[in-house]
């Protein structure tokens, strides 16, 4: 029952999620700081697939 560009929309949500839990986050300064790298292809397909902004994703999944 529910309209095909919604269900489209819904698929596009839940592959993002599943490669934001594919991402390499590294640990920097005995844990106190993360990292992760600018060529991580699961953030490249997470920013592409939600139509976000690189290099702000990648700074504030390592910042408050």
């Amino acid at each position: 029952g529910v309209k095909e560009s919604h269900q489209t929309t819904i698929f596009r949500i839940i592959a993002a999620i599943l490669h934001l839990g594919n991402l390499d986050i590294q640990a920097e300064r005995d844990g106190d700081a993360c990292s992760i790298s600018s060529t991580d292809e699961h953030l490249n397909t997470f920013c592409g697939l939600l139509g976000v902004e690189h290099s702000q994703m990648q700074h504030w999944l390592c910042h408050r």
